[in-house]
């Protein structure tokens, strides 16, 4: 077992922290506080080369592997989520599946354009109704005369209802089958007649970042904007899960390291009865069981991604990656703001933030109980 990064990875660490630490950290707390998406910066992380980090150099992507991408998304959540959500979403939502299942027409016609920063794509999965029961979708799309028409709505979709967003890939019931749904997706692009987006707003995490609901009423594309086959829409979503899990557990770990650093450096700041309080060992003692839970969820989300790398199957490690990596960061921003006292709970300290943001990454992409779920499975439960 080698736990070496390549040159490669370790050159993209240091780059992504520093872009992180020169040109989010200063307006993070400014755009969290105002709700704002920065096209801005989603453009520079787009000059970066961040977008489309795993796709071939023909599509505009930059031939990287799976665990260069998580690092990159890992560097980000250290300092701020909300642009690690976009990152992550965009890559493995957005792009993933035109990658995975478009035909190569679709995949020269839209990929290009996705890995500037320059254009978004949101995943059309989550309805009202619809959210750990994906097979609850309740959109419907049916051919006529060589158009899909499409009636329904999506809820809480990320990087849906930017100004740069140009579109969405959504999934809705193309049949029923003796009482059984199939289901299909297409894809939907912006300023289509009868698609309509809402940015939603007053949410309590991920702030600066796009989360939208995406309307259809007779909406109207071509058929050749069916991605994949028909019948193929689960396969498609659930297969676009299981590379995002390792997404959202990249958020969770970077979360965790950014938590405890400002953890570690307040408790060395911060004095009482005399001396620093992280000399008392009971605060010692936080420290020391959150840096062992950062180490336990990075070494398992980074096999997670070798093995995917190395073509093995490695969906119950993202599951486990997912879960694991979600709790510990919880975990360590609930330590992080004891830690900080009344300070933590006060917008002028940024663990005020990281504390809100880590409440998304057990619900995400896969509740936590979900993915105890998915996990029971694989072990034969």
């Amino acid at each position: 077992m080698d736990f070496e990064l390549t040159e490669i990875q370790q050159m993209i660490r240091e780059t992504v922290r520093d872009f992180a630490e020169r040109e989010i950290k200063p307006v993070a707390h400014d755009l969290d506080e105002k709700a704002e998406f920065s096209e801005e910066i989603t453009k520079k992380m787009g000059e970066l080369g961040l977008f489309g980090m795993n796709l071939p150099e023909k599509y505009g992507g930059q031939d990287l592997d799976t665990l260069s991408y998580i690092i990159a998304v890992e560097e980000l959540a250290r300092i701020d989520s909300s642009q690690a959500a976009t990152l992550a979403a965009h890559n493995s939502l957005g792009i993933g599946p035109l990658f995975y299942f478009g035909s190569e027409e679709q995949k020269m016609k839209y990929l290009p354009p996705l890995c500037t920063g320059e254009a978004l794509w949101g995943f059309g999965l989550t309805e009202a109704n619809a959210g750990s029961d994906s097979r609850g979708t309740k959109t419907v799309v049916k051919l006529e005369n060589g158009e899909w028409i499409i009636n329904g709505s999506k809820i809480f979709i990320t990087n849906g209802s930017a100004d740069i967003s140009v579109g969405s890939t959504v999934q809705a019931v193309s049949g029923d089958h003796d009482g059984k749904k199939e289901f299909s997706c297409v894809i939907v692009e912006k300023g289509t007649p009868g698609f309509k987006t809402v940015s939603m707003h007053g949410k309590m995490m991920w702030r600066a970042s796009d989360t939208g609901e995406l309307y259809f009423d007779d909406c109207r594309v071509p058929e050749e904007n069916l991605l994949g086959k028909v019948g193929q829409g689960s396969k498609i979503m659930l297969s676009t899960l299981d590379n995002g899990r390792l997404s959202i557990a990249a958020m969770g770990l970077g979360l965790a390291q950014g938590a405890f650093e400002l953890a570690l450096q307040y408790a060395n700041e911060r004095k009482q009865f005399g001396k620093p309080i992280i000399k008392f060992q009971v605060n010692a003692f936080k420290l020391a069981d959150m840096a062992t839970k950062i180490e336990l969820a990075r070494t398992l989300l980074y096999k997670a991604c070798w093995l995917k790398d190395i073509g093995k199957p490695f969906a119950k490690e993202a599951a486990m990656s997912k879960l694991y990596c979600s709790e510990i960061a919880r975990e360590v921003a609930d330590e992080a703001v004891q830690l900080h006292g009344g300070y933590g709970l006060m917008k002028d300290y940024e663990i005020e933030r990281f504390y809100r943001d880590q409440r998304l990454l057990q619900i995400g992409e896969g509740t936590s109980e979900i993915q105890r779920l998915v996990i029971s499975r694989y072990i034969g439960c």
